[in-house]
């Protein structure tokens, strides 16, 4: 029997799945609940090693996951690479007969599966900047609440000792105190769970030689480090540093036509989390003294942004080598010779 093709319009409660044949031909259409049995019972329908393919959307883990264990071979589609066209009807049965199609052509544009360990390893590196990101909204209410009071701030950070300091000695009409005082409250809890998970983070990558290689660039921590390790995974898979850099989304859109090519701006692409890490890491050391004189020659003739995305790149391909070897060389010699 022909091996078949499987496409899966995923939601959060029910799912379309749509079996093609070899040659194309529909063989099935099924509405399940997300349910285990649901889904094994269309793959026993699907034969031996069906060719799966699911959007990377809302909830995919525990289906890749279940299909996987079922035999079936799975893929994953990259959403923001779907070209769905001007179509006239779109509904959940054509979703997944396009996604079926398009693996059965070669024509997907596929997403990396990460192993569930690096997906765990995700999850808490994500929360962790999940929970940094509230709480910079929860200190620039307290600014904002100041600056209703017409107090100015004595520290830039106010948050350090001298600034906490100051927020003690305030004297804030009544509402305006409890508001300050509830979100300070609030920011201690914070601080204290960022504190918990970056523990956690690293205590389970302390013996990652990727992890330690990477902390040897200048700027990069033990926080950045761990993004690195979390969102980038197996770095085996990519066959260059550019390959790299080009799917992290540091690398110019380009388009050619006949004899003409235009290069524009950086794609944007690929994690936002990890290009944030990537430009805050240089943001202050530049990468180290090398790279450093590079940023500043680009920054005089092109701009400080383009040196930071410029360096960046170069950051990126140093990491590329620390979590493939688990060293840099040209860093380790370079300390050598000093």
């Amino acid at each position: 029997m022909d091996r078949q093709y499987v496409g899966i319009d995923l939601h959060r409660r029910r799912s379309v799945l749509v079996r093609l044949s070899a040659s194309g031909e529909r063989l099935g259409v099924h509405r399940v609940d997300n349910a285990a049995l649901e889904f094994a019972a269309v793959m026993a329908e699907a034969g031996d090693a069906p060719m799966v393919v699911i959007e990377a959307t809302y909830g995919w883990y525990w289906v890749v996951d279940l299909l996987q264990d079922l035999g079936a071979t799975v893929f994953l589609a990259n959403p923001n690479a779907l070209n769905w066209g001007e179509r006239r009807v779109k509904n959940d049965v054509i979703d997944a007969t396009d996604l079926a199609v398009m693996l059965r052509l070669g024509r997907l544009p596929r997403a990396w599966i990460a192993s569930p360990a690096i997906r765990e390893l995700r999850e808490l590196v994500r929360y962790r900047a999940k929970l940094v990101q509230l709480r910079s909204g929860l200190k620039a209410q307290v600014h904002a609440v100041l600056a209703k009071e017409g107090v100015m701030p004595k520290s830039l950070d106010m948050f350090c000792q001298r600034g906490n300091a100051q927020l003690d000695a305030l004297e804030l009409a009544r509402n305006y105190g409890l508001r300050v005082e509830s979100l300070r409250s609030l920011i201690a809890v914070y601080d204290q769970q960022i504190k918990v998970l970056e523990r956690d983070i690293h205590q389970h990558l302390r013996h990652d030689r990727g992890y330690q290689a990477v902390q040897a660039i200048n700027g990069i921590g033990r926080t950045i480090a761990a993004i690195l390790v979390a969102e980038i995974g197996d770095v085996s898979r990519f066959p260059s540093p550019a390959h790299l850099c080009s799917w992290v989304g540091l690398t110019p859109r380009h388009r050619e036509s006949d004899q003409k090519t235009r290069r524009g701006r950086i794609s944007k692409q690929g994690s936002k989390l990890l290009r944030w890490a990537l430009i805050e890491g240089i943001s202050r050391y530049h990468g180290g003294p090398v790279l450093a004189a590079q940023h500043h020659t680009i920054a005089k003739r092109r701009g400080n942004n383009k040196a930071r995305v410029a360096t960046a790149r170069k950051v990126l391909t140093l990491a590329y080598y620390g979590l493939r070897d688990g060293e840099i060389r040209c860093l380790a010699a370079a300390r050598q010779a000093a």
